[in-house]
């Protein structure tokens, strides 16, 4: 059977599908509240994750502050300078050992040597003018939770070495080791 001929209802079906549909205003409301909703609902996730990173970021830079540049201890302590030796070819550092007067006083010796770097040249070289001398020195440091390179080996950083003056042989106030307040 040939069916050439144009169906009367099937042009009706052709033509509504061609036109195009004509929103109401109650369903453009409803459109402009779900876009604005869903929109909202994404800024807050995006203002969210934000602070979390921004409070991950001051966390991690306030650890690295607290850890290599905010000193733990600054101290002083009295003994005599047994080696200042040089290191690093380009983070050029000066490492140091000092026998503390407050192990020469024990009678139980753990660790004789006092072991720090020295960053400053002009420290150095007023450290390796009393080296082997057996002049007893001060020396002031600070002491800091984490090690940089270009800070040498030790965690401990001399920031003056000077000869000490005092006759007391009492080894009971030799050093004083204060944590440094924030």
């Amino acid at each position: 059977m040939n069916d050439d001929f144009n169906d009367y209802f099937e042009q009706d079906q052709e033509d509504e599908a061609q036109q195009p549909h004509v929103e109401t205003e109650q369903e453009r409301e409803d459109r402009e509240i779900a876009e604005a909703t869903i929109e909202r609902r994404h800024n807050t996730l995006r203002l969210l994750l934000l602070a979390i990173i921004a409070m991950l970021a001051l966390f991690l830079c306030w650890w690295v502050w607290a850890r290599y540049f905010h000193p733990q201890v600054e101290g002083q302590e009295r003994g005599y300078v047994m080696q200042i030796t040089s290191e690093g070819a380009l983070l050029k550092t000066f490492e140091g050992k000092l026998m503390s007067e407050r192990y020469v006083a024990d009678t139980i010796v753990y660790e004789a040597n006092f072991i720090f770097t020295i960053r400053n040249d002009s420290i150095a070289t007023k450290a390796k003018a009393f080296e082997g001398t057996g002049q007893r020195v001060l020396v002031t440091y600070e002491t800091y939770r984490g090690n940089l390179p270009w800070r040498g080996n030790s965690t401990t950083i001399v920031t003056d070495i000077m000869p000490d003056t005092t006759t007391t042989t009492d080894s009971t106030h030799l050093t004083t080791r204060r944590p440094y307040k924030i």
